[in-house]
């Protein structure tokens, strides 16, 4: 399939991209993910060695749109888990023994 990225052309195929990944030990993905086989990659670092350019040269939404047109499941960072309220340890004691701590 051709993909524009950076304003180069690329004819990227679903095979070439898991042989291209094959190896590369996923960064922590932060922000807009890719799933490739069973690991989970962030979009700029997927990019970067697909396309063999700087990080800097391309967007996350380019990556993200060639990904999915591949057929690969890509993850917006608005889709992430929202994060958990933390307890404090008096509490986590209260929740405990039943009892609601004043906060």
């Amino acid at each position: 399939m051709r993909c524009v990225i950076a304003r180069f052309p690329f004819e990227l195929t679903k095979s070439g991209v898991l042989e291209s990944m094959k190896g590369v030990k996923p960064e922590q993905a932060l922000g807009a993910s890719v799933i490739i086989g069973r690991r989970t990659y962030p979009v700029k670092q997927v990019g970067q060695v697909v396309t063999r350019q700087d990080r800097r040269d391309f967007s996350a939404g380019e990556v993200l749109r060639a990904m999915t047109q591949l057929g690969f499941t890509c993850r917006d960072q608005s889709q992430a888990p929202a994060p958990t309220r933390t307890l404090s340890p008096f509490q986590e004691a209260s929740a405990m023994l039943g009892t609601a701590a004043a906060v």
